[in-house]
């Protein structure tokens, strides 16, 4: 049974850290999706889970002897706003697991009931955000980016009272930790550096044994959360993703995109789009996300500083020689992303004024973002035998003498196997992304139907972004004015 390599490791940090919390039974549980090859990869048993016994955990009716649930606090900025005590309101840690490369996993139900940290919440999930959740983050993984995982979605049988009722659902998480910039925020608010140090040696433990052989072990902690949010949130960019809510308690310090609320790619390219509908001033729009990011950091490093050295003056040192290395390793990620969706090799000095000059185009124009990189990612186009297609007819008439400039620095590095080329920008710029409109019509048709013939498409779909697939066409077209979908919302 897969139960037996579910062990609970956090509990080993002190009683303080967290609380156990058994989860609410639900009325009437059935398994929307097993994500099987994942199942494989953590070395669990799929068909255990698929079964009765496995349903009653992933529901919360019933945990395995010995598998104690525990709810973890936690602090955090919310929209710049300080809580001094948050935690996982509707989440239960069930345990880790270590798959089969030797990495550990937690495994996390959300959805799953109240807990002490829920503030007068019902500690539970509507199918929606669910649906949303394993769909994208499925999706990020398939991407290549770094993320959470779905396990399992499963419906509880029961409704959730939001606006208006809603059936209810659970899904399990896995990540490679669910700690947070908040986490370490709670220990420094309550000015526990004893609880502080003991978080730290265990994020080096888990995440980054690296550090522990450092000269300075929590500075060197400090660089690696540094370095690993940097390159995220430059992948993000690459693909237009915006996270909505990057609130301190929503950055985990494995470098891990977490918590899909109000999350969603952009369509066209605007680098002010804001998908959370209580984001009002566009604090977490897309063009702020590399700022926001550094903000969170920085809010980490002020949690650091009692362990980062024994004098005040050296520790905001030490802190800032780490935080001023953010923007450099964010733009030699995104910059060598940029390259490669545009099929160029090596660094020239022209480079970022070729970039800056097609987004601006694209942002003037009302081109669709994913759409206008696959469209140059052809062999025809990289060596001018044909034009771009699906560009707006107004930029591909100005279009040309960034052409011009482009197939020039294309030719200039790398030969002219323009095939070759073309394969490769095709790995990098995908044809298919969740997009928002097709995401809120699969889950109306869940939500009022229960009908998840849509999700199981975009779902198998989504699993190979950057391949074209023969009568999917209408996955990748952009929406058309009337399905846009300007808002979503986190489902709490």
């Amino acid at each position: 049974m897969p139960h037996s390599s579910i062990r609970q490791g956090y509990a080993a940090l002190p009683a303080r850290f967290y609380t156990r919390t058994q989860p609410t039974q639900v009325a009437a549980p059935r398994l929307i999706v097993l994500n099987r090859p994942l199942a494989d990869a953590l070395g669990l048993d799929a068909a255990w889970l698929a079964g009765p016994q496995g349903l009653a955990m992933l529901a919360g009716n019933q945990m395995p002897p010995g598998m104690d649930p525990l709810a973890t606090v936690y602090a955090g900025h919310q929209f710049g706003h300080f809580s001094p005590q948050l935690g996982d309101g509707r989440a239960l840690l069930l345990g880790d697991v270590t798959d089969r490369q030797g990495l550990v996993h937690e495994i996390q139900l959300k959805g799953a009931g109240p807990t002490p940290y829920s503030r007068r919440g019902d500690g539970r999930a509507a199918l929606g955000p669910v649906l949303r959740e394993y769909l994208l983050s499925e999706s990020m993984a398939a991407l290549g980016l770094p993320t959470t995982r779905a396990l399992a979605a499963v419906e509880t049988g029961e409704h959730v009272y939001r606006e208006t009722p809603l059936p209810g659902a659970i899904v399990a998480r896995v990540a490679r930790s669910h700690v947070r910039v908040g986490t370490f925020q709670f220990f420094a608010a309550t000015q526990d550096e004893a609880g502080l140090r003991a978080l730290a040696d265990f994020a080096i433990a888990r995440l980054y044994p690296q550090a522990a052989q450092a000269e300075r072990p929590y500075v060197a902690l400090l660089q690696v959360v540094v370095a690993a949010q940097a390159a995220l949130v430059a992948q993000w960019m690459l693909v237009g993703f915006i996270h909505g809510v990057m609130n301190t308690d929503n950055m985990a310090i494995s470098g891990e995109t977490i918590d899909y609320g109000p999350c969603a790619f952009m369509d066209v390219y605007n680098p002010a789009t804001v998908f959370s509908f209580i984001d009002k001033r566009g604090r977490y729009a897309y063009t702020n996300q590399p700022t926001m990011a550094l903000w969170n950091l920085t809010r980490f490093a002020e949690a650091l500083l009692p362990l980062l050295a024994e004098e005040d003056t050296q520790a905001i040192e030490l802190a800032r020689q780490a935080l001023a290395e953010f923007h450099p390793r964010f733009h030699a990620v995104y910059f060598a992303g940029m390259r490669a969706k545009l099929g160029l090799v090596g660094e020239q000095d022209e480079d970022e004024a070729l970039f800056k000059t097609l987004l601006d185009q694209m942002a003037d124009h009302g081109a669709d973002m994913t759409n206008s990189f696959r469209a140059f990612s052809h062999a025809g186009v990289l060596s001018g035998q044909q034009a771009p297609a699906g560009l707006p007819a107004s930029m591909a008439a100005g279009l040309a003498p960034w052409l011009e400039a482009w197939r020039a620095r294309v030719a200039s590095a790398g030969g002219a196997d323009w095939a070759a080329r073309a394969q490769g920008m095709r790995q990098v710029n995908p044809c298919y992304i969740p997009r928002n409109h097709k995401v809120e019509a699969m889950i109306e048709a869940a939500v009022q139907e229960r009908d998840y013939t849509m999700f199981h498409e975009m779902l198998h779909l989504l699993a190979t972004p950057y391949v074209e697939q023969p009568g999917m066409e209408r996955y990748a077209a952009p929406p058309r004015a009337e399905e846009v979908v300007p808002y979503t919302y986190c489902g709490t």
